[in-house]
């Protein structure tokens, strides 16, 4: 009898299951495939967002050709990049990172965009295709000094085979002479934006993009700490105005390595405000070299410290490795090290100036000021296996402050011979005081 029971009970759950399929005819793994079955998330079950945060709940990537962007470069993206953001910053996963995606093979056109945070989880920025600035300078009154900024997203990554083109050329052409003053600047110089800034954005990792042609600067880091820059390549004509390559300030915690930048000023240059930068297999030029400042204009206080400069190339640059401060200033340089460095052509290989004038911002009539009591305080700078060719007649110069001069200059196997066969390069030294070793040519104050 209980066989018999048993036997309507099945055929009961049988009718039962059929009638359930009938009435659900989709299944429920059908609900985490809407991203594959749907990639325009036009599913009618759902409303827009929703759509969009169940299609990207599989893989968490926000695609910007999902939110309206054109990549045609033509037709301004910066809304469909505003929105993709929104929603990538505000995603949370425990697997992979939230990748905000610009697809290979298309060039979206962005107007200055800023980038804000604090987002939910670390968050992946894929440039795959090309972001391009507008071929115009009318965009500058509201970038906030910059194309693209990230402020305050930490632990970023901006990552990709992809390029960002800052259409610089009009903006370097608008530059008028620099003999032409007016109250001191340079008119239509001053204002023109960089292309890429982090702004308070701790853990960040910059790598595998390239980088051209920017209005000024184009990588700035600005109060952040534990950055990693790695693997990028950064171009701009060696006559286009400021095209600093990195320009880091108020950091610290800084990694720089394997990357090639070639532009019209420092290829990287170390503000105030900075601490414990490594800089490894960078190859620069042309360029004005690997800066250390320049620090303390406008009589500003400026610290900079433990910055170590090893294995790297500096071809036909206009300085070698260099420490820049202004007059009237006071602080401290210190705590420096470069170290197996090579150098082909370049203009003035190893130079301390705290004779550092920016003649753009000099009135004409303080051309001949005299030196002033204050000055950075440059100390412990060591300079150790720099061998190549100089340029100039002088390889090496130290040319410190009058009153403070530079103390704890290390040099040892440093040997720069000149670009011309059979010519003899020489060192010039003023008020500057430690030790060399085996240092072609002789630096008669140490």
């Amino acid at each position: 009898m209980q066989g018999v029971f048993g036997l309507a009970l099945i055929l009961l759950l049988a009718s039962c299951s059929c009638s359930m399929q009938q009435m659900m005819p989709w299944k429920m793994t059908d609900y985490f495939d809407l991203e594959s079955q749907n990639n325009d998330y036009e599913t009618a079950f759902f409303g827009n967002d929703e759509q969009k945060l169940l299609g990207s709940a599989k893989s968490m990537s926000f695609n910007v050709m999902n939110y309206g962007a054109a990549g045609n470069g033509q037709t301004d993206d910066s809304e469909a990049f505003k929105k993709a953001w929104s929603d990538v910053c505000g995603a949370t996963s425990r697997d992979d990172a939230p990748t905000l995606l610009a697809p290979e093979g298309k060039t979206f056109v962005v107007n200055p965009v800023v980038f804000m945070g604090p987002c939910k989880s670390s968050i992946r920025f894929q440039i795959q295709g090309t972001l391009t600035a507008p071929q115009t300078t009318s965009w500058s009154h509201d970038s906030f000094g910059s194309l693209i900024q990230f402020r305050k997203v930490d632990n970023l990554i901006v990552e990709g085979s992809g390029t960002i083109d800052g259409q610089g050329a009009r903006w370097w052409n608008a530059c008028i002479r620099k003999s032409d003053f007016v109250f001191g600047n340079k008119v239509g110089c001053q204002q023109r934006p960089a292309v890429l800034v982090f702004s308070a954005c701790n853990g960040l990792q910059l790598k595998g993009l390239t980088h051209v042609n920017s209005p000024r600067a184009h990588v700035v880091i600005h109060g952040s700490k534990d950055i990693t820059i790695s693997d990028i390549k950064i171009s701009a004509p060696e006559k286009s105005p400021n095209t600093d390559g990195i320009d880091i300030s108020t950091s610290s915690n800084i990694k720089i390595q394997d990357s090639t930048i070639a532009t019209g000023d420092d290829c990287v240059a170390i503000n105030g405000g900075t601490s414990f930068v490594n800089i490894t297999g960078v190859k620069c030029g042309p360029g004005h070299g690997i800066s250390i400042g320049s620090l303390g204009d406008g009589g500003d206080f400026d610290t900079v410290e433990e910055v170590h400069v090893s294995n790297c190339q500096l071809i036909k640059t206009t300085n070698g490795v260099r420490i820049k401060t202004f007059q009237g200033a006071s602080g401290y340089a210190r705590k420096i090290s470069f170290e197996h460095i090579r150098l082909e052509n370049v203009e003035n290989p190893i130079i301390i100036d705290q004779h550092y004038e920016d003649k753009s911002k000099r009135k004409p009539q303080l051309e001949f000021q005299q030196s002033k009591v204050a000055a950075i305080k440059v100390s412990d700078i060591t300079y150790s296996d720099l061998h190549g060719t100089s340029n100039s007649d002088y390889a090496i110069n130290l040319n410190c402050d009058d009153n403070v001069g530079c103390s704890g200059i290390k040099m040892k196997d440093v040997d720069i011979t000149s670009a011309v066969p059979g010519k003899s390069t020489l060192a010039s030294c003023q008020n500057a005081h430690g030790t060399a070793d085996s240092t072609q040519p002789k630096v008669p104050c140490l």
